[in-house]
Parts: C-alpha cells; sequence; structure tokens
C-alpha cells in the first residue's frame, strides 16, 4: 500500500463500509484507504474545497485511472457519466439547500463509483449525501454501489422536483394576479422567476444528458431494478426541464400582458391630457388674447366686465365638454 498523506479530521466528511463483515460501520480516517482497497464496498465522502484533497485521492487512490484522479480533483464541473473500466465517473448537480443561498445556485456531487469502492466530492453541503449518511447510521441505506446511485440521484431529483413545484406555484400566482390588476412589484417578481427557470435549464439539461448516457452504457452491476429506477429519475428530470422551457414562454406572455398593461395606461394618461388640452386651448387663447395690455380693449374700464368675461369662459367651456361627450371622446 502506498504511504498515506496525514488526514485531518475535517476533511473526510462521510466514511463508511457498505457491505462485508463490517456493514453499516463508520469508518476512522486513518481506516477509509485500507478499506477501498478491500473487495467489499467501502464510501468515502470528502470536502472538495480542503487544501489536503487532492494530494489525499493522488497518494490514496493511485490505483485508479488517471482519468478518474483528474475529474475527482478538477476545479470546474459539467454534469456527465463516463464509464471507465467496470466503474462509472458520475458528476450531478443538486438544489443549494444551505439557509441564505441561492436555491438554484445548484451544488455538484462528484464521484467515482464501482463494485467495490465510491468516492465523493463536494464543495458545499448536499443534503441527498447527508441522507445516504443518516441513513448508514441507522442501520438502512445502500447494500450495493448500484443502490447508492439510485439513492443519490433519487434524492437529487426529489429536492430538483420540489423546489420545481414551488416554483411553479409561484408562476400561476403571478398569472392570476397579473389578469387582476398589474402592480410595478410584478416586474421584479417576474424577472426573477424567469431567471430561475434560466439558471436551472442551464444546470439540468447537461444532468438530463448524463442520466441517459446512463442508461444506454450502464455497467453489468446496473441492472434489473435499479436500471429502471434510474430510468424513472431521467423521466422526472425530463419534465422538470420540459416545464423549465414552458415557464420561460409563460413568462414572456406574462411580461407582454405587464407590458400591455402599462402601454395601455400610458395611453389613458396621454388621452387625458389630449382632452384636457383640448378644452383649455381656446380658453387660454382668449385669455391671452384679453390679457394684452392695449388701449381699446372691450370692457377694460367697466366694473362688471371681468365677471361676463369669466362667465362666458365657463360657457365655453361646458359646450365644449358637451361636444366632445356627444363625439364620443370623454
Amino acid at each position: 500500500m502506498s504511504t498515506l498523506v496525514p488526514v485531518q479530521q475535517d476533511m473526510i466528511l462521510h466514511a463508511f463500509a457498505i457491505d462485508g463483515p463490517d456493514a453499516g460501520r463508520r469508518l476512522a480516517p486513518d481506516e477509509v484507504p485500507e478499506f477501498l482497497l478491500e473487495d467489499t464496498l467501502a464510501w468515502v465522502h470528502l470536502r472538495a474545497q480542503h487544501a489536503d484533497t487532492p494530494a489525499w485521492i493522488v497518494e490514496n487512490l493511485s490505483y485508479l485511472d488517471p482519468t478518474i484522479i483528474d475529474a475527482l480533483v478538477a476545479e470546474e464541473t459539467r454534469p456527465r457519466v463516463t464509464p471507465v473500466g467496470d466503474g462509472l465517473i458520475v458528476i450531478l448537480r443538486g438544489i443549494n439547500t444551505i439557509e441564505g443561498e441561492a436555491p438554484e445556485d445548484m451544488v455538484s456531487v462528484r464521484m467515482w463509483i464501482d463494485p467495490h469502492r465510491i468516492v465523493s466530492l463536494a464543495m458545499r453541503q448536499v443534503k441527498a449525501v447527508e441522507d445516504i449518511s443518516d441513513s448508514l447510521d441507522r442501520g438502512g441505506g445502500p447494500r450495493d454501489a448500484a443502490e447508492f446511485l439510485v439513492m443519490l440521484t433519487e434524492r437529487l431529483t426529489y429536492r430538483i422536483e420540489a423546489f420545481w413545484r414551488e416554483l411553479d406555484d409561484k408562476a400561476d400566482d403571478l398569472e392570476e394576479e397579473v389578469l387582476d390588476e398589474v402592480r410595478p412589484e410584478m416586474t421584479g417578481r417576474l424577472v426573477d422567476l424567469r431567471r430561475t427557470a434560466i439558471i436551472l435549464r442551464r444546470y439540468l439539461q447537461p444532468q438530463r444528458d448524463a442520466m441517459r448516457t446512463l442508461q444506454m452504457v450502464h455497467p453489468d452491476w446496473v441492472e434489473g431494478d435499479d436500471l429502471r429506477q434510474l430510468a424513472e429519475e431521467l423521466d422526472a428530470l425530463e419534465r422538470v426541464v420540459e416545464d423549465a422551457d414552458a415557464l420561460r414562454d409563460r413568462m414572456a406572455l406574462v411580461r407582454d400582458e405587464v407590458q400591455s398593461a402599462r402601454d395601455e395606461r400610458l395611453n389613458r394618461n396621454l388621452y387625458l391630457l389630449s382632452i384636457l388640452s383640448a378644452v383649455f386651448l381656446p380658453l387660454g387663447f382668449l385669455t391671452g388674447l384679453f390679457g394684452i395690455n392695449l388701449a381699446g380693449m372691450p370692457g377694460a374700464h367697466a366694473p362688471w366686465a371681468f365677471w361676463v368675461f369669466s362667465g362666458a369662459l365657463c360657457v365655453i367651456g361646458a359646450l365644449q365638454l358637451a361636444i366632445l361627450r356627444r363625439l364620443r371622446w370623454i
């Protein structure tokens, strides 16, 4: 066995023996490399951003194909499934469940899985991984590599679907509110929904393609019920991606409705201003005409001239309103 790199407690987040005589037992950090070499199945989950993680992988998993090690320690990841020998490089994403962070800012899980070892890494906490760890602590959990893969994808997809249903409900509420009354704050909600749908689709489309690849090139140890369950998770991802496309189109219609309502309000306001301008234009002309300081203005020295002129303006204004009403302008 290769020389072991000193292991810090906070680098290995979870480590379990999944089958064999120690099945279900949580492993100590110094036991992990040995269990990963045995014919029984063991799982270790590492903190990807820990400074010692790349060195630990290179030193203690050097017997694996270099392609596998490169995939595990790569800084940038994209959802994919790549068969190597009798195992799989699996990179998937899940909803971000960290409080205070955006759920659509999905977290990545990269993993090497074969019948004898499972090595997974994540930059941030992944609730699906915590679920598996809790199940193993309680004496349950997966019994082989295929069940582990099914359980991980199932829990990732479950939270994706739950978040999507919540997002879809918000879109339904917004559509109903827009039909009743358009309010200024709706624009911000509309932008947030469209942005979230676009981000989710960008992440989930390659994940859907990865699950399709898994269906086509699955190893011999993934078969029967496990393969059918993975097909169900693929179908669920297909629906979410299709719904994301549909939501973008729905929000485009809502945006058009909001813009139409704004245009209608603007046109109505301009129309009212035009009516007021039409009413006051002749009145303004008369007041301007009689306001000039030139000799010979009629009634300039009569005390009753102001009231006669004011009354005439009122009569003219009323006559204009009557004409506009008869023309159905108002």
